[in-house]
């Protein structure tokens, strides 16, 4: 595990030691990835920076890490993010067909020897999360790759000066001058913007600076000096499912409880202990539920505040004490909350205007002061079908048996409605097409609202520049199929897995989220629709088969999460006085309406209407603003002091 980043010079431009201590200067900007060991290498055309937090094999897996066949040792040099579980099984496949070699006990020659014996098919075969550039001396080729779900991220950018890849943004950034990229205002993807304000996360592959994009999920690039990356998918998920046997669901059910206590043991493979979060759902219980299995001494970790309704603490100490894992709980306050938003904001690199992310940094941080690495139950729900949303196809079935003019002149006829009438959203949903109504997240936004914030509003840059092409994809599946299979390219890349990683390696901690395995998905992708929404539950065969593992008081429980009280907080109190202070001083007006917010405030602190997830859009982007492009705001930035091993 380590914060990485590569820059790989312009053919014309050979590495020289002021752009050595220029990419150790931008690796240092992600030194909380990595506390442990920090440093560099290079030759005459390439320079790879990292920050390690050792994991596996603490004493010998250094990087940069240097592989090769007998006949050329020191041919590849590898810097790595993330962790591969089935290392062992790899290592040993790699011995027995091809005599390779290993001289650490690590995760990361695996990678290389893989790579150099199966090339690009050597990615499938990783069963982990991860995001790797490798540099090949004798083809001058920098292959970089990120794990099929986009667990880790890798951002990329190229100039006249050559072309970077890191784990943070603000690395590249910092690079902007070696590569000839602008990094300032006149940057700014426009579009991004408003898809940012859309969607409440920049959608992969776009950033907010035009010049720099991310490697999407599951996908690989080659890099050569002079030459634009050449990027191709690897990982083409597809949900085809399998119908049930009569008499035989138990043996379905079997198979899901066995694929996920097998991945749950391989995300256990760590020389530190490991402990989990907590949240009170089925999700992160049954993950704490089957790691105690490996570590009796689990320690699990959940949080909330103090206002009633928005804290599942009491619900996840039961849980604990249901499992025999000790519990740790952290309650935030909101002068706490206020406090830290400068400071996550510059971990994200980019805003994500979900609320959670705040208290997981909170009980990120508590973690760290106990364990190295926590697992996690992300990604259950666009697997097996969590989400209350993905059962609106069974209520709005009655209007697929209709003309589709008859279907378009009753959402006309619901707009007269008055808001909050009963029937009005049905009518309106139901007129149209699943493609034209859901793109993951709700919308929070009309057309009108967004005119009245982004001054440089543009109808034609709507969501289905990010959907259309993933539901062309998805054509002729079932429904909630093309729903899970919009979101795993969506809002579990974009802001899901965002969050979780950027929080918590903020506090030099790793995260590991065991359903989000090849494996278990592959088993997930073949259930049918009845298997995962029923017209009163989610997550039907997943709870099915957790019967045996997770406590009763959970198993049936209303889906929660870690909510936070933005609605309330913005009408009274300290987030109310930082949300009127960042909005008279900021100075992204020339992509946000300063007025327009604050009359939004106005309306929201009065009760007149509830702005709050608009409010927080838009809050955070002006925050966003203020500390990477107008640099008026400086978060204080501590140097990390964790040990070296826990």
């Amino acid at each position: 595990m380590c914060g990485l980043v590569a820059l790989l010079c312009d053919s014309a431009r050979p590495v020289t030691p002021g752009i050595v201590d220029a990419v150790g200067g931008a690796s240092h900007l992600m030194r909380h990835r990595g506390p442990d060991e920090p440093g560099t290498w290079s030759d005459d055309r390439v320079v790879l920076g990292f920050n390690r937090l050792s994991i596996i094999d603490i004493a010998h897996s250094h990087q940069p890490l240097r592989w090769g066949p007998p006949e050329a040792p020191d041919r590849y040099v590898l810097v790595f993010n993330g962790e591969i579980y089935n290392y062992l099984e790899v290592r040993a496949e790699l011995a027995r067909d091809f005599g390779a070699q290993f001289h650490t006990e690590g995760d990361g020659e695996a990678i290389i020897a893989a790579y150099h014996h199966w090339g690009v098919d050597a990615l499938p075969r990783l069963r982990g999360m991860f995001a790797f550039a490798l540099w090949d001396t004798a083809t001058a080729e920098l292959f970089c790759a990120r794990d099929p779900f986009g667990i880790k991220p890798l951002f990329m950018a190229s100039g006249p000066g050559g072309t970077a890849v890191g784990s943070e943004k603000k690395c590249l950034l910092d690079l902007a001058d070696d590569l000839g990229i602008d990094a300032g205002a006149t940057g700014i993807d426009e579009r991004a913007v408003q898809h940012y304000t859309v969607l409440q996360y920049v959608p992969e592959p776009e950033t907010l600076h035009r010049q720099v994009r991310r490697l999407e999920s599951g996908c690989y690039a080659r890099i050569r000096a002079g030459a634009a990356p050449e990027v191709a998918r690897y990982f083409v998920p597809k949900f085809a499912a399998v119908p049930f046997t009569a008499g035989r669901e138990q043996a379905r059910y079997d198979e899901i409880t066995a694929v996920l206590e097998d991945s749950v043991a391989k995300h256990m493979r760590a020389d530190v202990t490991v402990g989990a979060f907590l949240s009170g759902g089925i999700d992160s219980t049954a993950i704490a539920a089957l790691a105690i299995r490996h570590n009796p001494r689990l320690i699990t970790f959940t949080t909330g505040f103090e206002r009633e309704g928005f804290s599942e603490v009491d619900v996840a100490v039961a849980s604990a004490e249901a499992i025999g894992a000790r519990h740790i709980a952290k309650v935030v306050s909101q002068a706490e909350f206020v406090a830290a938003l400068p400071e996550i904001v510059w971990y994200l690199d980019e805003p994500v205007a979900d609320p959670a992310l705040v208290p997981l940094y909170f009980i990120a941080k508590e973690a760290r002061k106990h364990v190295k690495v926590v697992l996690s139950g992300e990604g259950a729900d666009e697997l097996f079908g969590g989400y209350t949303i993905y059962r609106e196809p069974l209520s709005l079935k009655a209007f697929d048996y209709l003309p589709r003019p008859i279907r378009r002149s009753l959402g006309r006829a619901s707009r007269p409605l008055p808001e909050g009438v009963r029937g009005k959203s049905l009518l309106h949903r139901g007129s149209l097409t699943l493609e034209e109504r859901y793109y993951g997240n709700a919308r929070s936004f009309s057309d009108e609202q967004l005119r009245a914030v982004l001054p440089r509003f543009r109808p034609d840059w709507t969501h289905t520049d990010v959907t259309a092409e993933i539901y062309r994809q998805s054509a002729g599946w079932d429904p909630v199929a093309r729903m899970q299979h919009l979101d795993l390219f969506t809002w579990l890349r974009g802001d899901i897995l965002v969050k979780a990683d950027k929080m918590t390696m903020a506090n030099s901690l790793e995260l590991r989220v065991p359903f989000l395995d090849p494996e278990v998905f592959a088993v997930a992708s073949r259930l049918p629709l009845e298997q995962k929404i029923t017209r009163t539950t989610t997550k039907y065969a997943l709870r099915r088969a957790l019967e045996p593992i997770v406590p009763a008081h959970v198993l049936h429980r209303a889906k929660l999460g870690f909510p936070v009280p933005i609605r309330h907080w913005l009408r009274a109190g300290e987030l109310l006085e930082w949300a009127y202070a960042m909005t008279d001083s900021s100075q992204a007006g020339q992509w946000v309406d300063i007025a327009g917010v604050r009359r939004m405030l106005d309306e929201h602190r009065t009760g007149a209407s509830d702005h709050s997830r608009r409010l927080w859009t838009v809050l955070i982007f002006m925050l966003w603003h203020a500390i990477f492009i107008d640099g008026t705001v400086t978060p204080a930035i501590a140097e990390p002091t964790y040990p070296v091993e826990l």
